[in-house]
């Protein structure tokens, strides 16, 4: 089975649950473990506060991209601004690392990303925006139930 959704909203942080909830409502077809279901929502959750907060600095007239798609159990899930990009990715990707620690934030975003996911890609230029793109495949209960 192949199924894809593409959502755009925009970079106010009410609508990561937006985000969240709409990408476990098009994973549910797959029946995924409700493990792997929170694990999803989680990563979700991470990329586009990571868009809104880091990309956009709550700049609340931008928009946000998400695409997601299911091909058999393995799933897909893009996050894309076009806010203020990263300087380094690599360091971006250090636990701990946050380029805002007034906020007191963990800067746990991409470690959780990369914990919880199989596959995790990372393109972003300064002054065009990010884009994260993972990957999972899932062990869904319709097939554990075969």
């Amino acid at each position: 089975m192949r199924n894809e959704m593409t959502l755009e909203f925009l970079s106010v942080s009410e609508n990561e649950s937006l985000a969240r909830v709409s990408v476990a409502a098009f994973i549910s077809q797959i029946n995924p473990t409700m493990e792997e279901l929170t694990d999803i929502k989680t990563v979700v959750s991470e990329a586009v506060t990571n868009a809104i907060i880091h990309g956009y600095e709550d700049r609340k007239d931008q928009k946000v991209m998400l695409y997601c798609s299911i091909e058999d159990e393995q799933i897909e899930i893009v996050i894309k601004d076009e806010g203020h990009g990263i300087e380094n990715v690599d360091v971006a990707r250090e636990p701990l690392y946050t380029s805002k620690p007034e906020w007191e934030r963990s800067g746990m975003g991409f470690t959780i990303m990369e914990n919880f996911m199989d596959k995790v890609d990372i393109q972003s230029e300064p002054g065009a925006g990010t884009t994260v793109r993972m990957t999972k495949q899932l062990t869904s209960t319709r097939a554990l139930c075969n």
